[in-house]
């Protein structure tokens, strides 16, 4: 995840949950209880990927070493039978971008003096070509960066969760995906983005230099940071961010259900801006969703450590991305970009669960007297809105300042 502000990044987190979608004051019946399913991934599939790019090898994914971590992402692809996205893609345009043919797309800098020009990086890309000849040219897309900061002062920050764990599930997802019985009907692409830490360089690379037009983009998926919890707390949840923008993925989040001890949040993306590598496929209006667990106090220090992932959870994860993309996949009608809905009462209901949190741990985390006075007042106030089963503007409005105050004084 890009380190652009610890603390907006978190709190968003939290926040966004806070703020999904609905109009003010209307309003909404209870939804139903969503149903459970068996993950199809598991943690010892996980585990191994997570390890290996977190490893003391890589060097923390910036430097040379990022090669390796390269390596190993196109080989798995690979053996999945995947096909190069950069060689053969489905609806290839004529763009001239420099792309080096197979599964590696070029990042190229500034020119130099003497006029060449470096590379900076490398996205990772392949596919899987639809099997309904009407739907076969539009594509949904599952990501995950795989860079991250290297070493510093002699410390590797080796971004166990930032964002190994992305990439355990996108190639979990690919694998499983390019071996099952039945192909999905639409195009599955699975993008591994480099340079995310330096403001999404590598997505918006793609983005500008996609392989076809990306109005055939009917849905991105990506993950950064899916392996803890957000500060830390005993929180099964995922927040989910970008549905919003697409009823249908409301729909779809509500329906298919999750994977038993797991719960998903969704977030409003707007409260936290761009803070991953949906930005540049959220400016163009394509349907997205971001899948993260939240910061924590390993965010962005050399103890992300492979030995801190909740590997668990972060298969059940990867276990709903997988079921999601399939749905959207092989769905008669694709994901429809709308104006964002603003105020579910999602928002507050989340809000109340982490105040509730934090004060029911109290005993290991103490609190100081104004840290107890506002999350107390919080946890009231939300409570006050859920109980009358409505929000006005006021008091999302009030949510907003309150859960920005909150990450600031609180995580």
């Amino acid at each position: 995840m890009t380190g652009l502000n610890r603390t907006l990044i978190a709190g968003g987190l939290v926040l966004s949950q806070l703020l999904s979608a609905v109009t003010w004051g209307e309003e909404k019946p209870t939804p139903p209880k969503a149903v459970t399913f068996e993950p199809a991934i598991q943690a010892d599939q996980m585990r191994p990927h997570i390890e290996f790019l977190a490893g003391p090898k890589m060097e923390g994914r910036a430097s040379a070493a990022k090669e390796q971590a390269r390596d190993y992402i196109v080989e798995r692809l690979k053996a999945a039978k995947l096909q190069p996205l950069f060689s053969e893609p489905p609806g290839a345009s004529n763009d001239k971008s420099p792309t080096t043919p197979g599964f590696l797309q070029a990042i190229p800098g500034a020119a130099n003096e003497d006029g060449s020009i470096p590379i900076l990086g490398h996205n990772i890309g392949a596919w899987l070509p639809g099997s309904d000849p009407k739907l076969a040219d539009e594509i949904v897309i599952v990501s995950a960066h795989y860079d991250h900061l290297g070493v510093r002062d002699g410390q590797v920050f080796a971004g166990a969760d930032d964002n190994a764990s992305g990439v355990a599930m996108l190639l979990e997802v690919a694998r499983q995906m390019a071996t099952a019985e039945t192909k999905p009907k639409r195009c599955v692409a699975f993008i591994s983005f480099d340079l995310e830490e330096r403001m999404l360089w590598g997505s918006k690379w793609f983005v500008a230099h996609s392989p076809w037009p990306i109005e055939r983009v009917k849905l991105f998926i990506t993950a950064d940071m899916i392996g803890r919890s957000l500060g830390d707390l005993p929180l099964p949840a995922v927040f989910v961010l970008g549905s919003e923008h697409a009823a249908e993925l409301k729909t779809a989040l509500a329906l298919l259900g999750t994977p038993p001890k797991l719960e998903v949040c969704r977030l409003g993306a707007d409260l936290i801006g761009t803070r991953s590598d949906y930005g540049p496929f959220r400016d163009r209006e394509v349907p997205f969703l971001f899948f993260s667990t939240g910061e924590h106090p390993d965010y962005h220090t050399p103890r992300d450590t492979p030995d801190k992932i909740d590997y668990e959870k972060a298969a059940r994860i990867a276990s709903l991305i997988l079921k999601l993309s399939r749905h959207v996949a092989d769905a008669e009608q694709p994901p429809v970009w709308k104006a964002a809905d603003r105020g579910d009462l999602d928002e507050p209901r989340a809000l109340h669960r982490i105040t509730t949190l934090i004060l029911d741990v109290e005993k290991e985390r103490p609190l100081t007297s104004t840290q107890k006075f506002m999350v107390t007042n919080v946890r009231n106030r939300t409570q006050q809105i859920l109980k009358a089963e409505k929000m006005s503007a006021d008091d999302r409005s009030w949510l907003i300042r309150s859960a920005q105050l909150l990450m600031v004084s609180v995580f």
